[in-house]
């Protein structure tokens, strides 16, 4: 049974986004199809906002967007002097002091960073557009699941600006220091075929097959034991700064309390 996440209405209110729990599982749809599901402000920090209020039984996370496109990025009246109702625009925000615009940078990484959480899976589900900040949210999620019509941008170069809600590691981290120069320096759309080879993506599924395709993912990853997943999510995410040396401590440490957890007696 779905359950409508009322007591957040009032932080979700004028974010775009609509936000539901189902048991383990909770979902993300940016819900702006007339705007391409364009970002604000306001969208990121309804982001931060259900990242600190998630449910203590939700294990996998889907970020999708309503319509034919993810994201196009951002809202576009934020390039403009009036900006956005309620939110002002990147000219008022330049505007303030030097701390005034990191707090508030900081507040909308929020809305991304805790999607790699390791107690929980965040998967993606990719249809049509995702740029700028659409491309940085897919790949703030550990998965991406793309239709054969995804397209990646990484348009903020081109607009004068530069990635900053948390997806340069990502991408360094899963294409490589040259191929995400290319991406990001060319500004050029990355098809759903070349993400998959890039590594960009786990799996490109015609248009249709998007709902079937996270259906069986989220029942894959629901399938394995949750503390042991959450464990050897760890283990992988570590891997990357570790040395060999380190990461087999690492994984002694985690086996260790896995043991314990399965075969100690209770006290």
């Amino acid at each position: 049974m779905t359950d409508a996440v009322h007591g957040g209405s009032a932080e979700l209110a004028g974010s775009g986004l609509r936000y539901e729990v189902d048991g383990e599982i909770a979902t993300i749809t940016l819900n702006r199809p007339e705007k391409r599901n364009a970002q604000t402000f306001a969208t990121w920090s309804a982001l931060a906002w259900i990242g600190k209020n998630l449910p203590e039984q939700v294990r996998v996370v889907v970020v999708n967007g309503e319509g034919p496109s993810f994201s196009a990025g951002l809202d576009l009246r934020m390039f403009t002097p009036d900006g956005v109702p309620g939110q002002g625009s990147f000219a008022s925000a330049a505007a303030t002091s030097r701390t005034a615009f990191m707090e508030r940078v900081t507040a909308a990484q929020e809305g991304f960073l805790w999607l790699r959480r390791p107690d929980i899976v965040s998967v993606a589900a990719v249809r049509g557009h995702a740029i700028g900040a659409g491309f940085q949210l897919a790949l703030a999620c550990d998965l991406r699941i793309l239709t054969s019509d995804a397209r990646f941008c990484m348009k903020e170069p081109a607009l004068g600006l530069v990635p900053d809600l948390t997806g340069t590691k990502p991408l360094v981290d899963l294409v490589g220091l040259s191929r995400a120069m290319e991406i990001c320096l060319t500004a050029r759309s990355v098809g759903a075929h070349e993400a998959l080879r890039l590594g960009l993506a786990e799996l490109v599924v015609e248009p249709g097959q998007l709902p079937s395709a996270v259906d069986d993912l989220v029942k894959a990853l629901l399938s394995v034991n949750r503390d042991a997943a959450s464990a050897t999510k760890r283990l992988l995410v570590a891997a990357g700064g570790n040395t060999l040396e380190e990461q087999a401590a690492l994984e002694r440490h985690e086996q260790w309390g896995r043991l314990q957890a399965l075969f100690a007696p209770p006290n």
